[in-house]
């Protein structure tokens, strides 16, 4: 299971700015807000953008500078995968550490979306063993049951994290797991194709 939210694009209106700065081109520069305060680029910008894009990495900077926050919601095993892109990404939790023991645990805490029924009855049953173990570190307080819950914490186990990235990394993660075996990776990549300009800055094929 993998959520997204919150999604905020900033920072268009600068890059493009910047695009043109090599061939000191501002003049041509035709894109606008719209009522909506959404920023629109104009034709002369767009074939600019793809023109660039099209050219490569070294040519497409300014997609560096096109930023991206969004929630996600997402199990550990997938986290340590996306953990993986390094460059350019920032992320803030959840604290397991400091809150783990603060509700009682529930399936939907867990990503079970893919768990044939027998193993989602097996999995029920460890979980209400995990909720035995919250209770008595509740009441007691005892760092050995905080440390049960730690170490018995599956990775289905899910996480939030508000997450920064840019244009080109999320060209890097499109192309890269678009395919991938994670069920997980299809839907953060179908979130992709859903903002601005994607098909012309982040989905594209090099050489397009």
């Amino acid at each position: 299971m993998l959520g997204v939210s919150n999604t905020s694009v900033m920072n268009m209106e600068n890059a493009i700015r910047g695009a043109r700065n090599p061939m000191n081109s501002w003049a041509r520069m035709d894109s606008y807000y719209n009522d909506a305060h959404e920023y629109v680029l104009g034709e002369n910008d767009l074939n600019l953008a793809k023109r660039l894009c099209g050219a490569g990495s070294d040519h497409r900077k300014f997609i560096r500078q096109i930023l991206v926050s969004v929630d996600i919601t997402a199990p550990m095993y997938w986290w340590k995968e996306y953990d993986t892109y390094k460059v350019a990404t920032v992320a803030n939790s959840t604290s397991t550490m400091h809150k783990i023991h603060n509700k009682p645990f529930e399936l939907d805490d867990f990503s079970h979306d893919h768990m044939t029924e027998e193993s989602k009855e097996k999995f029920q049953a460890y979980i209400d063993y995990m909720e035995t173990i919250r209770q008595k570190f509740v009441e007691t307080k005892e760092k050995a049951y905080w440390y049960d819950l730690i170490q018995l914490l599956p990775s289905s186990y899910n996480q939030l994290r508000t997450c920064t990235l840019n244009y080109e990394t999320l060209v890097n993660i499109y192309h890269a797991r678009k395919n991938h075996k994670l069920k997980e990776w299809h839907t953060l990549c179908d979130w992709i194709k859903t903002l601005p300009y994607a098909s012309d800055l982040i989905t594209f094929t090099d050489g397009e």
